[in-house]
């Protein structure tokens, strides 16, 4: 496509309040099946959070999924290391 063409590039529309939302509480219903099943990280559930998983999945756009996903993990590793800091900082018993 050139500089000048009259096609006009498909650009997503922004989100509403309402779809950041649903989208919000489909990803917090999908993140607390996956707790449930005791799976970290998304997609790797298997057929378990299926129904909650195709509604994240519908709800939200894929660069959010991406970053929720990598969140996710993120989180839990922080809190891993500020627990093992804390252990630390209290020094032996």
């Amino acid at each position: 496509m050139g500089w000048f063409s009259s096609s006009k590039p498909e650009q997503a529309s922004a989100a509403t309040r309402h779809d950041r939302q649903r989208c919000w509480e489909s990803r917090d219903l999908y993140f607390d099946c996956l707790d449930g099943a005791g799976v970290l990280k998304a997609g790797d559930e298997g057929d378990v959070c299926a129904k909650e998983k195709r509604s994240y999945e519908a709800n939200c756009a894929k660069s959010w999924i991406d970053y929720f996903n990598k969140r996710r993990i993120l989180a839990v590793q922080q809190k891993d290391m500020l627990a093992q800091a804390q252990t630390q900082a209290r020094g032996p018993k």
